[in-house]
């Protein structure tokens, strides 16, 4: 048996050194080590030797065993490095050929067109104020006269934090960026509640809309609000700083409306429209076929809101607006749905 161990292991090596590919080097495997091969033929018959033979046959079958799966590894080294040694000189280098492209980082298209409009609102005289994305039910309705139970409240509009754990003041994720007028007001009038500073700020920031989803509403997007308050503000002064800024923003020849409104904040109210550059006026789904698409609301500064800021209304007034950077972003470049911006798709965030 041992003679036959010895015979098994030469013929195993003599074969393993005209393998010369990864297909033979399996086959060689599958010959020698499989459990047809004849050394596994030979751990199948050590039942049938006696006490004093298994012992020593044992020992020399698993030497074999070990000595071929060692040269099995050798070798498949020496034939991976060979076959590396082939590709490299039949696939040549060119090293002439010019690199991979790099894909340098940018900005979102809503950001950068949250930028632009901050950049224009601030040649206007407008500084800029943040505030933050989860408001209580009192700063983002009731201090903006929305008391409780108007049906501008209904809770399908809003996503609430912690909604009936408050009483009448749960935290709910804000509907827009008017609570941010409360906390300005009230941070200028406490540098001197007897005369207050007049106020010109810009507040961007997003908000969060249980809505249904469409080619033009989202339930989460961007807004910037405007807020002036001072002595002797009109809303002429209103209408002239948003036809200033449409101009700015779309070019001089950028025709827009005002539409008769109505906000609880705001008193008068209104909307702007501009017109809709996606279809040239003709109508399209994005303007719901009337030619104009509405970029913001705005009105004065409701006297109770003023209050609640902390000016008097009979000294002050003010104006207000929020306006909505993704949907001037549609008229910039004629997107037909809103839902893109948030649906990252590389194809379309590359194009900005």
């Amino acid at each position: 048996m041992l003679d036959k161990l010895s015979e098994i292991e030469k013929n195993a090596l003599d074969a393993l050194q005209s393998v010369q590919d990864a297909s033979s080097l399996d086959a060689w495997r599958v010959a020698q080590l499989g459990r047809s091969s004849p050394l596994m033929k030979v751990f199948a018959e050590l039942g049938k030797l006696s006490k004093e033979e298994k012992p020593v046959v044992g020992a020399a079958a698993n030497r074999v065993k070990v000595a071929l799966e060692a040269a099995l590894e050798e070798r498949a080294k020496a034939v991976k490095s060979a076959a590396l040694a082939k590709s490299l000189e039949e696939e040549a280098l060119d090293v002439t050929l010019p690199g991979r492209t790099i894909h340098h980082g940018r900005l979102h298209p809503s950001t950068q067109q949250l930028r632009r409009v901050l950049a224009i609102l601030a040649e206007m005289g407008f500084q800029v104020y943040t505030s933050r994305e989860v408001e209580t039910d009192e700063m983002n309705f009731q201090l903006l006269n929305f008391p409780p139970h108007h049906p501008a409240r209904d809770m399908q509009d809003s996503f609430y934090v912690e909604a009936g754990q408050r009483g009448d003041n749960p935290i709910l994720l804000r509907t827009h960026t008017s609570p941010g007028q409360i906390h300005a007001m009230r941070q200028f009038a406490a540098m001197n509640p007897k005369d207050p500073p007049p106020i010109r700020i810009a507040l961007p920031g997003m908000c969060f809309r249980y809505e249904q989803i469409t080619a033009r509403s989202e339930i989460q997007f961007n807004q910037v609000e405007g807020l002036a308050v001072g002595k002797g503000i009109t809303f002429s002064d209103l209408k002239g700083t948003l036809i200033d800024f449409a101009h700015r923003m779309f070019g001089q020849n950028a025709r827009t409306r005002f539409r008769a409104s109505y906000f609880p904040f705001t008193e008068p109210s209104a909307e702007m429209d501009v017109e809709c550059f996606v279809c040239g006026g003709k109508g399209c789904q994005v303007c719901k076929n009337s030619g104009w698409l509405e970029i913001l609301g705005c009105g004065m500064v409701h006297p109770v809101v003023l209050q609640n800021g902390g000016y008097d209304p009979k000294i002050y007034s003010g104006y207000a607006w929020g306006m909505g950077p993704e949907r001037q972003l549609m008229l910039r470049y004629r997107i037909e749905d809103i839902r893109y911006f948030w649906g990252n798709d590389v194809r379309f965030l590359e194009q900005f």
